[in-house]
């Protein structure tokens, strides 16, 4: 073989090795990946946290190549409001669960009428999956009758061998793989397609700080340490046999929830402790699900986006953490549940290589109640007036890579259902602690201030009060929530009514 024709083979050797997705893949409505973290705080992401002694290689990559939002607010401080919001567009607070989460025997939070991320998508071409943590109930096979479902600690009587009814196939997920509530809440079952994969065979319960799960039934499949990186390979098995067509895949994650459980070979890797060993735990599931996209040729056209349901829990162990130099809130006031920065600024990242102009960083205020209309704007769907009531599309800060408006405000919501409103650099508290787990407690609010005036731009921390000096703008500040309350969506459209008691005439400010 002479020179020229040596060449010429290698050049179509190369050619045919590389990923198809130039042409094929960019013709077709891009993919949809999200990976939703639990109780992972904006500062354990080290693209995030100059100062971060976790170093979360994969998730960077997709920021340094994507557009990372570092004014993003999940809707709730807490995990089952927050995935209220990301699949209805709707704030959880309009829901008919007012404060707190869902237990694992809960009755859907959802109604079936009601349009989602994924049903929109599948009357859009799109083949959905849901698989990992559930979390917004769903109907079990009680074999009794029950008055309180939602105690995270009740262990209730079901036939497993039963189907399980009104969760994700019923709002609008064509395959649907995981567990009901956490991996610390009973039951401890998997459910693929509405069916227990494994009935119960025991009952488990461990005590341990970290790694404490309540006590509840187990099924025979179900291991709580593999559970991560089982859910992953079923969420990579999705991926390969759905390559051929546009797919939307919701994967949240089980961690670094409690229990806190990191696989031998991430033990000791972060030098932090536990926790930080389980953070990098995850950011290696990022790695997975990207590694499995580009081997397919399914990266270019793919939008991956990865965040978080709230801040991290203190089960992190703040004070281990402290020692080791990391904070897993970074520098913002609380943690998970709090009405402060740390219970619901979170890390948030796009990555699609396809679709965005320039990665980098942007400014623009968004909440994790704005996938929907993003998703309807990408393939577009027109919204009715009675959905995703408080979703803004984010899809022009891809598209320009600006610090664009989005939305003119957020509004905030603690795990105690204590309210916050977000506008410019101004931050309103209608309450006087934190609404959650932080100081100051609801049992420690004695000699405050009824209300809490930040601007964030000088003061990230929330450090000083500005009530007294700023009377006009909370004026202003809480004519617009309460102006947002009452109107039932803080979108454009024709007024509609929230869901469940009207709880606002209870605290205390909607009528000042």
């Amino acid at each position: 073989m002479n020179r020229t024709s040596l060449v010429s083979t290698l050049l179509c050797m190369l050619f045919f090795s590389l990923p198809v997705y130039s042409s094929a893949q960019t013709e077709r409505q891009p993919n949809i990946v999200y990976i939703l973290a639990d109780d992972m705080g904006i500062g354990d992401v080290s693209s995030y946290n100059a100062d971060s002694k976790l170093y979360t290689t994969h998730i960077d990559r997709l920021a340094q190549n994507g557009v990372k939002f570092t004014d993003a607010h999940t809707s709730s401080a807490v995990c089952t409001p927050t995935r209220y919001g990301i699949l209805t567009g709707r704030y959880n607070w309009r829901s008919t669960l007012k404060s707190g989460v869902l237990g694992g025997y809960s009755a859907p939070l959802i109604p079936t009428d009601r349009l989602t991320v994924a049903s929109m998508l599948q009357e859009s071409g799109y083949h959905t999956a849901f698989v990992g943590k559930w979390h917004l109930g769903w109907d079990w096979a009680f074999t009794e009758s029950y008055d309180q479902l939602d105690n995270l600690d009740r262990n209730l009587s079901v036939d497993y061998t039963q189907p399980i009814l009104n969760g994700p196939k019923e709002l609008g997920f064509g395959y649907s793989y995981g567990f009901s509530s956490s991996l610390d809440i009973p039951p401890y079952v998997y459910v693929e397609n509405g069916r227990v994969t494994s009935l119960p065979n025991r009952v488990t319960v461990n005590v341990d700080d970290k790694g404490f799960w309540r006590e509840g039934p187990t099924g025979a499949d179900f291991d709580h340490t593999l559970s991560l990186s089982h859910l992953t390979d079923k969420a990579i098995s999705y991926i390969d046999s759905h390559s051929e067509e546009p797919f939307f895949l919701y994967f949240p994650l089980p961690a670094p929830h409690t229990p806190i459980l990191p696989l031998t070979e991430f033990m000791g890797k972060s030098n932090t402790n536990m926790y930080g060993d389980f953070v990098l735990q995850v950011d290696d599931v990022v790695g997975r699900i990207t590694k499995a996209l580009e081997e397919r040729g399914l990266l270019e056209n793919t939008i991956l986006i990865f965040t978080s349901d709230n801040g991290c829990s203190p089960r992190a162990n703040y004070p281990e953490l402290a020692r080791a130099g990391h904070n897993p809130s970074g520098n913002y006031r609380g943690h998970k549940a709090d009405i402060y920065e740390g219970g619901h600024r979170v890390p948030f990242i796009v990555h699609w290589p396809a679709g965005i102009a320039n990665s980098g960083a942007s400014e623009s205020l968004l909440c994790t109640t704005d996938l929907m209309a993003t998703l309807a704007d990408l393939v577009g769907y027109s919204l009715p007036n009675d959905a995703a009531e408080d979703s803004f599309s984010f899809l022009p800060a891809l598209q320009t890579n600006g610090s664009v408006e989005l939305r003119p405000s957020v509004v905030h919501h603690s795990i105690e259902g204590r309210f916050a409103i977000r506008k410019g650099p101004w931050k309103l508290i209608l309450w006087p602690g934190s609404g959650g787990w932080s100081a100051p407690r609801s049992n420690e609010l004695e000699g405050l201030p009824p209300m809490q005036l930040y601007r964030l731009d000088q003061d990230p921390g929330e450090q000083e009060n500005l009530i007294a000096l700023e009377p006009q703008r909370v004026v202003q500040l809480k004519k617009e929530l309460v102006e947002l309350i009452r109107k039932g969506r803080s979108t454009s459209g024709i007024p509609v009514s929230n869901d469940g008691p009207e709880v606002w005439q209870q605290l205390g400010w909607m009528d000042d």
